[in-house]
């Protein structure tokens, strides 16, 4: 303990020990992460050279709370990246004093408390050093040391300028560097803004991508024989996933982790070129049932707007069948009330909604979100047998939830692969690949068109484009007549217009998008935005993608999905402008505004509770998630639960979290609910800055059930914004 006391009272000691926490704790977080590329290196090293040329010598209560806040990004950095695979962002910034940050998207703690640990000790070492060392004077910097994070930090930028990647952001920058240059390239585009004095104002050349496209040349001469349809969303799949996708477009990566999906792939049509146009599930499945882009940003899901509408819902997939004589029906394996699916579904053409609540075969595991995908695929086996015996043709949809995180498998097949992850992809293709060799046992693809394909993408490391890439496999009884690789560039958006051109039924023109089923001459637009990045192809052999530096990278592309691109420059300005305003005008296809909405979650339903909540989301009992807020407006909510069961109590908690981390509105942490004495609360907040993924959490438990009859959010201008600065929340609650 004398040497080590001996040490810290070093005049040197200060400087070394703030270069462990600053310098030494992120590069070692940046290597045990995996995070290994150079740029990321360089700007761990840039921004921990600033620190300590500004931070050494000077007074302990100036240095200190810089380094606390530091401590605390390069935390939150780890900790979300690890949780939802993204950078905080300024909005979330205010979380991190809040003691509930350490709740992770799983709920388990700190994913990585090993970091927690270091930064603490870095803290309290070099607060020990400045302790015992205050009647020494530290050793002063050169002359010219701030020259050093200068030329790293220039060089860096020059890197992503000369020689862009296309990497994931935690991988290129630390946060504070970050949003360092974030601040920078958005005080140049508001520069470059007032320079041109050309302001976007009308988005330009929109109908490229949102006509509705039926001129190409017809791949079956006739109308196609099928009698029903099925489509099978596999929760969060890519397109690298299918081995013949690979092949086309990405031959580098070889893994094989769904060769029973692969094996059929080869017996049907393929898109390897497939985009997928968001994250999310309601967005993937409103794209391809609404044959509409949903929001290219973190805005209110169009499902959830389309609630507002009673016309275009009618273009819709399961409302058109439904119209031509299809009995239409929709199964997940996971509770419908999330993201709302109790509503949507029924409100855009499906006759049967069911989750849940369906299935009555056990689980092969736990799983918090529902049904493993074995148990699930054996359930909608015997749903299929059950259609089969009516007489009308039918459509049904099906959405795995196995391969949502946290990702479950059964320990063998954890044994067998390095993560949990592609433990539970293996488990899903197995299930597959039982389910369709049984649709086929049963004569279902006799006259049966199938669709397989995800909702959205988890991703794939150090595959380009990974998140954005989806895979589109059809079987037909016509196969034969159809190619086995489908040329042309074609996404979630075109899936609606392609199964009515299938069948030859009437297209409202309501529907954006192509047919897969017919061949086009010349390429189209598409864009999608996945992992904050949004991308724009212009079907000319242009690829553009914008990122949060408000900078976009063009590169000379035949498609949209490639394994390489030839890069050919970058810009901002007015024609970055013009690629946000496309996705801008799209977002606003259905409501021009999120502006005085009354938005209606809830219902007469009758839900059964848990006897304890496990889970935030999986056990959420409305249906009001990832909403967005306009800076300058005011939220109303207004709620009514009640206990269905006269002899039990309810208890019900009420919680909020944005872009997934908790918000703290005031809400009582606990309220009981009776059936002569119902909840009725109504609380209003203001929204001083925007929100975006903006989600309320009704849980309850006990050992009765409750309705939610009414669960309403308006969001509106405030008329005197200043009234709601300093008061967060207003609330009025009691029992009726």
């Amino acid at each position: 303990m004398s040497v080590i006391h001996h040490w810290l009272r070093q005049p040197y000691a200060r400087l070394i020990a703030l270069i462990g926490l600053v310098l030494v704790v992120p590069v070692g977080l940046r290597a045990a992460l995996g995070w290994s590329n150079p740029l990321g290196f360089l700007s761990d090293v840039g921004m921990a050279s600033l620190l300590i040329v500004l931070l050494h010598r000077r007074p302990w209560w100036l240095a200190l709370p810089v380094l606390v806040a530091w401590s605390l990004m390069t935390l939150a950095t780890a900790e979300l990246v690890s949780a939802v695979g993204r950078l905080p962002t300024p909005s979330d910034l205010h979380y991190l004093i809040d003691p509930q940050f350490i709740e992770n998207s799983t709920g388990a703690g700190f994913a990585h408390p090993w970091l927690a640990v270091s930064l603490c000790l870095g803290l309290v070492v070099w607060l020990m050093t400045l302790w015992l060392g205050r009647s020494t004077s530290p050793p002063s910097l050169p002359g010219r040391a701030l020259a050093l994070p200068l030329v790293l930090l220039i060089a860096h930028w020059g890197a992503q300028h000369l020689s862009p990647s296309d990497e994931n952001e935690w991988r290129l920058f630390n946060l504070p560097h970050q949003l360092l240059s974030a601040s920078v390239g958005s005080v140049q585009l508001r520069a470059q803004e007032w320079l041109e004095d050309d302001v976007v104002d009308v988005p330009p050349r929109m109908a490229g991508l949102t006509r509705l496209d039926l001129n190409g040349e017809k791949l079956l001469p006739a109308p196609g024989t099928a009698r029903n349809v099925l489509i099978i969303a596999l929760e969060g799949i890519p397109g690298a996933y299918v081995g013949v996708n690979r092949q086309a477009l990405n031959k580098r990566y070889q893994e094989n982790l769904m060769p029973n999906l692969s094996r059929w792939a080869e017996r049907g049509m393929n898109t390897p070129d497939y985009v997928l146009h968001s994250h999310q599930t309601i967005r993937g499945l409103y794209a391809m049932l609404c044959g509409d882009y949903d929001k290219l940003d973190n805005g209110t899901p169009k499902g959830v707007e389309m609630l507002t509408q009673n016309e275009r819902n009618q273009a819709c997939l399961p409302a058109q069948l439904r119209k031509n004589g299809f009995a239409t029906h929709y199964l997940q394996g996971a509770g419908l009330r999330f993201m709302a699916k109790d509503k949507i579904m029924p409100h855009i053409g499906f006759d049967a909604t069911h989750g849940l609540e369906w299935f009555t075969n056990s689980n092969y595991l736990e799983f918090p979100w529902g049904k493993d995908d074995k148990a699930f695929f054996e359930g909608a086996l015997d749903y299929v047998g059950q259609l089969k015996k009516q007489k009308k043709p039918w459509m049904l949809t099906l959405l795995t939830v196995g391969t949502h995180q946290p990702y479950s498998a059964p320990d063998d097949y954890l044994q067998r692969y390095d993560n949990p992850k592609q433990a539970a992809v293996a488990y899903l293709d197995d299930a597959l690949g039982q389910f369709l060799d049984g649709l086929e046992r049963k004569g279902v693809l006799k006259d049966t068109l199938v669709v397989i394909t995800s909702d959205e993408s988890h991703g794939i490391e150090g595959v380009r484009l990974a998140s954005s890439w989806g895979f589109n496999l059809m079987l037909a009884p016509e196969q034969r007549q159809l190619p086995r690789l489908k040329s042309g560039v074609y996404g979630h958006v075109d899936l609606s217009a392609s199964i009515l051109d299938y069948f030859a039924l009437p297209v409202p023109s309501a529907l954006s998008g192509r047919s897969l089923f017919r061949d086009y001459e010349k390429g189209r637009e598409i864009m999608s935005f996945t992992n904050g990045k949004l991308r724009y192809h212009d079907g000319k052999g242009t690829f553009t993608e914008c990122d949060f530096q408000q900078r976009c990278r063009y590169y000379a592309s035949e498609g949209f999905i490639a394994e390489r691109a030839t890069w050919l420059g970058q810009y901002g300005g007015k024609r970055a402008r013009e690629i946000t305003a496309r996705a801008t005008a799209l977002d606003h296809s259905l409501l021009r505004s999120p502006l005085n909405q009354h938005f209606q979650f809830g219902s007469p339903a009758i839900i059964p509770l848990q006897a304890q909540i496990k889970d935030d989301w999986a056990d959420n009992l409305i249906g009001a998630q990832y909403l967005e807020m306009p800076k300058g407006s005011h939220t109303r909510v207004r709620l009514t639960v009640r206990s269905v069961d006269p002899l039990r109590d309810a208890h019900v908690q009420l919680k909020a979290k944005e872009m997934e981390q908790e918000v703290q509105l005031g809400l009582p942490d606990e309220m009981i609910v009776t059936a002569d004495r119902p909840l009725e609360m109504e609380f209003s907040f203001a929204n001083p800055q925007s929100r975006k993924a903006f989600s309320f959490h009704l849980l309850g438990y006990g050992s009765g059930a409750v309705e939610v009859s009414d669960f309403s959010v308006i969001t509106e201008l405030s008329e005197a914004p200043e009234e709601h600065e300093e008061t967060l929340v207003d609330i009025s609650a009691h029992s009726g």
